[in-house]
């Protein structure tokens, strides 16, 4: 683990408990280990739209509202963000897990 994210508190399901902690690094940090190499432009637009949308609601964006919302398509977001991407986005956003997740 990276030295960035043992200073940092996640819960059992590796989702940050303080949002207000995140930073760009380490969603770098939580992207690769969540098999994500690099962060794209791509990544970021969908991570910066996750992050205002949950600042507004309270509440991490479901896959549908990041497809509305980014104008990205499903397909698009799962090549973005392998096997559940409102999951991993939401991970790597620095928010909880979003509505209707598993």
């Amino acid at each position: 683990m990276s030295t960035i994210l043992e200073t940092i508190e996640f819960n059992d399901e590796g989702f940050l408990i303080d949002p207000k902690a995140w930073n760009k690094e380490i969603a770098v940090e939580v992207a690769k280990q969540e098999g994500i190499a690099e962060l794209t432009p791509e990544h970021w637009q969908i991570i910066e739209y996750c992050r205002a949308t949950a600042e507004e609601s309270g509440a991490a964006p479901t896959l549908r509202q990041i497809t509305k919302g980014t104008g990205i398509s499903t397909k698009q977001l799962f090549a973005l963000y392998p096997k559940g991407p409102a999951k991993k986005v939401a991970k790597i956003s620095g928010l909880g897990k979003p509505e209707g997740c598993v």
